[in-house]
């Protein structure tokens, strides 16, 4: 844990933890290090690039104990001395929030966001969550078209959002989530079987305020007091938040915005979806829409 350089500046722009201390079992390897760039570059070297670019000042990356050594070595070898970044070990995988909480002790106070470590969510993306952050202690999400959040053909599980004036009423987890000729079905045996394409969905990019720290505390708590192997996850954490069955003390903390972006989340879920993905990159990299280089001229 710690700095992994003291020669940083200071800056005033948020913090993104991103979440990397997930064991990959379908995947087969170590997801954040999955080679998607035009050079080999990983997963968390354009996640991280571009979050650098849409204004996050300090990253925090969320490690296991297993494949954290490995993921250290990468970051040293192939990030700039510029970028502020801090590690953070989860012991034990008991879900993403408790993941979270092993950020705790390299946050500050101030609001802070979370990402996957095997996803991209495009600059405008982060960069919409940056500015929130920035200006507003509120809670939020980052919502996804549900047309824009798949990739290939194998099924994956999205949370399909229920939202109400820009607020999220509640986060439906939908399995075996596949399109075929456009059309969205999910066979989890669920209704309804065909999923709206325009549905927004959460990739879990989040934007919390600086009490949630304390009320991820003591849903963990609750858990670990009830079984020791207790898994927590975010979006169950957010759920019970807007639906009442989990109290906090102040209103604003039980609102969650929505923030709708048109921004294509890309990610390696499954083995045949790093070919997809790398030759996804490569068109955004054609179009203009990113620079071969995940950190730009940053040195």
């Amino acid at each position: 844990m710690g700095k992994r350089r003291a020669a940083v500046v200071p800056m005033n722009g948020p913090t993104l933890v991103i979440l990397a201390a997930g064991r990959a079992r379908r995947f087969g390897g170590i997801k954040p290090l999955a080679p998607i760039g035009p050079a080999g570059e990983a997963v968390i070297d354009l996640l991280a690039g571009d979050a650098v670019a849409a204004g996050f000042d300090r990253i925090i990356l969320v490690v296991n104990p297993d494949t954290g050594p490995v993921i250290r070595e990468h970051v040293a070898e192939s990030w700039p001395r510029t970028v502020d970044v801090r590690f953070a070990v989860q012991e034990r995988p008991l879900g993403t929030v408790h993941a979270v909480l092993a950020a705790r002790e390299e946050a500050d106070d101030a609001p802070f966001g979370v990402a996957n470590a095997d996803d991209l969510y495009g600059r405008p993306a982060l960069t919409t969550l940056a500015e929130h952050l920035a200006g507003d202690a509120m809670n939020c999400l980052v919502a996804f078209r549900l047309d824009r959040a798949l990739v290939g053909d194998d099924p994956v599980t999205r949370g399909v959002c229920d939202v109400a004036d820009g607020r999220l009423v509640d986060i439906a987890e939908r399995r075996q989530v596949t399109v075929l000729n456009g059309v969205f079905t999910s066979d989890d045996g669920l209704d309804p079987r065909q999923l709206d394409p325009a549905s927004l969905v959460s990739m879990n990019l989040w934007g919390f305020a600086a009490p949630m720290w304390s009320i991820f505390a003591d849903a963990m708590t609750a858990a670990t007091d009830a079984s020791e192997d207790a898994e927590v996850l975010l979006p169950g954490v957010v759920g019970r938040i807007v639906d009442g069955s989990l109290a906090v003390e102040s209103p604003r903390m039980a609102e969650f915005h929505v923030l709708a972006t048109e921004s294509r989340c890309v990610g390696v879920t499954h083995p045949g979806d790093l070919e997809v993905v790398q030759r996804d990159i490569r068109s955004q990299i054609e179009r203009g829409e990113r620079s071969a280089a995940p950190f730009g001229d940053r040195s």
